[in-house]
């Protein structure tokens, strides 16, 4: 292809013409930010979907799956602190009204990365740099913030407020104790999930890169940062992977090249805060070649501090290649500490910490507080009782925790002062300790993902199109053809037989798509266009001597194979599995 803009479009138009994907609601003019998926598109994404569960969930022993909804109640972002934060500037244009997200526009217009800048900077680099409205070229108003979530009423009648969560992550915190209870109390341990979500995108363009509504695979790693040898286990298994990373500290000299480092490296290098980030950074490596994408075009590039996400102290952005769009980000790894689990304490009261067992038990002086019934009487008189009932609900640990943090103990709207309660210092053995759990989140948008799958396996042959697509992410495993249809009996027994197969393909597991639609020519091209390795085709010969032709989709070479042979002959060839497939 000459440029990124041919691939681009020619993948746009191969995805409407044969059912991977379009704009939705085209027949009421579309609207900027969703896509439908068709029947190919479907199992493109599913596959896709399989494998980052194989490659981040069942890969291993740490992560388990969950699924939650994705309308949560206003109390779960204020705790979690997107309706705060979750905020993008916006621009406007003082004479068309066209509204743009500042940032992009600038760095588009410009070339400057103003990410994370304040409004009135990002107002200032377009002043200095004389930018205008890309659409009527008229002059920009003042940057100001917009909100992203999507709101809601839950309930009819002015129900209560809620949002469409822009992440997944929020449920997988808020069933941190359901989940840990389930697997046995045991750190560490991955939550995974996999589900749509919505953000309120400005100016969504790009196609499937930047949309309102779009699927996110997503996990949180619960850990404590004190136990290192664990993680030592996990990462010997890829420490000789090698990643591209170009650090914040290269970055501020200037540097533009990221740098080779194997995972063992990351980790001794102090490159990452924390082991696990370098761990899960190494399987994102494993995963986007698994999707075709070679090394050299995958990157991995932490995040500045005014760039980081207000959860975050250290973020990697796992960056692909491509021909229209340069570098876009596939992944992000947040290393999203005790964040959100201590802001989910705070508003909701629940215990979401992880007792941590000591080997032998150690000796403390343990400060605890203890109601004095005679200073309660005199302060409350009769409603001692029901003080002192309440206060008992309490151990004298967490009333001491309370004296020393508020000064006083809240009962019932009631604040107890601290003269009414007596401190001990009691000397104990103690046998383990509460802990919040430290966390990192590796976190994949499908449908850029899936683009990106596209443009690495798109290819032009002799003037058609081939999606080499690797074969385990193919929509069908297999095409089956008659060469010929018709009243003839030969013809009818040719389209019998190979009816006979593709139903022994589909009873074993195998995906198939069956086809006798116009020349053999012609449906070649058809599966080639949407990926499928392999198509059979039963012909003159295989009524004489029970053989199929068998087509590579990548060399076109055929070869005749036994149909008594056929599925050990796919299982062989290609060395996948039905169902499941591993690459």
């Amino acid at each position: 292809m000459s440029n990124g803009e041919d691939i681009y479009g020619n993948i746009m138009e191969l995805a409407k013409k044969r059912g991977i994907f379009w704009g939705s609601f085209d027949i009421y003019g579309g609207l900027a930010g969703f896509y439908d998926f068709g029947p190919v598109g479907v199992l493109l994404k599913r596959n896709l979907i399989n494998l980052w569960l194989k490659t981040f969930v069942y890969s291993n022993d740490l992560v388990v799956e969950i699924e939650t909804p994705m309308i949560n109640p206003r109390i779960v972002f204020k705790a979690s602190g997107h309706e705060e934060s979750f905020m993008d500037p916006v621009v406007e244009c003082l004479k068309c009204g066209r509204v743009y997200r500042a940032d992009h526009l600038v760095k588009e217009a410009a070339g400057i990365d103003v990410e994370g800048l304040s409004p009135e900077e990002i107002h200032s680099v377009i002043l200095r740099n004389s930018i205008k409205c890309p659409e009527c070229g008229g002059d920009l108003g003042k940057p100001f913030y917009t909100l992203l979530l999507f709101k809601t009423e839950i309930g009819p009648y002015k129900g209560e407020i809620g949002y469409l969560r822009p992440e997944n992550a929020q449920g997988m915190f808020i069933n941190f104790a359901n989940i840990l209870r389930v697997a046995r109390n045991r750190l560490p341990l991955g939550i995974a999930q996999v589900g749509k979500v919505a953000r309120n995108e400005i100016s969504p363009r790009q196609g499937l890169l930047r949309l309102r509504e779009f699927t996110i695979m997503e996990l949180e790693f619960f850990f404590d940062p004190e136990e290192v040898e664990e993680a030592s286990r996990y990462i010997n298994s890829i420490a000789d992977v090698k990643v591209r990373v170009l650090t914040s500290e290269a970055r501020l000299r200037g540097v533009e090249e990221p740098v080779e480092y194997t995972i063992r490296e990351l980790v001794e290098k102090q490159i990452v805060k924390t082991p696990w980030l370098a761990y899960w950074i190494g399987l994102g490596e494993v995963f986007a070649r698994r999707l075709g994408i070679p090394h050299e075009k995958i990157r991995f590039i932490e995040k500045l501090p005014h760039e980081r996400a207000h959860y975050s102290q250290q973020t990697f952005d796992q960056e692909v290649y491509t021909e229209k769009y340069g570098w876009i980000e596939i992944a992000g790894y947040a290393y999203r500490t005790t964040y959100d689990l201590s802001r989910h304490i705070q508003y909701s009261k629940a215990d979401l910490t992880f007792f941590k067992h000591y080997e032998k038990p150690v000796e403390r002086i343990v400060p605890k507080a203890y109601p004095d019934p005679g200073k309660i009487k005199d302060l409350y008189g009769g409603e001692m009782g029901r003080i002192m009932e309440r206060l008992a609900q309490k151990t004298p640990e967490e009333i001491y925790r309370e004296l020393a943090e508020k000064g006083y103990v809240e009962v019932e709207g009631l604040k107890i002062p601290s003269e009414a309660f007596i401190v001990k210092q009691e000397r104990e053995k103690i046998h383990g300790e509460k802990i919040i759990p430290h966390v990192v989140e590796p976190s994949f948008g499908v449908e850029r993902l899936l683009y990106i799958v596209l443009e690495y396996s798109y290819t032009v042959r002799d003037g058609k199109t081939v999606l080499k697509l690797p074969v385990y992410l193919a929509p069908y495993h297999v095409a089956v053809f008659p060469l010929v249809t018709g009243k003839k009996q030969e013809h009818v027994r040719i389209v019998e037989i190979a009816r006979n197969i593709y139903r022994r393909l589909i009873a074993r597991g195998f995906r198939v798509i069956y086809d006798d639609d116009g020349s053999i020519g012609r449906r070649y091209a058809r599966v080639d266009e949407i990926g499928i390795p392999y198509a059979v085709t039963v012909d003159y010969q295989t009524l004489e001597d029970d053989t199929v032709t068998v087509r590579d989709r990548d060399s076109t070479l055929q070869e005749r194979v036994k149909i008594d042979e056929l599925e050990k002959y796919l299982l062989m060839k290609y060395g996948f599995q039905p169902d499941l497939l591993t690459p």
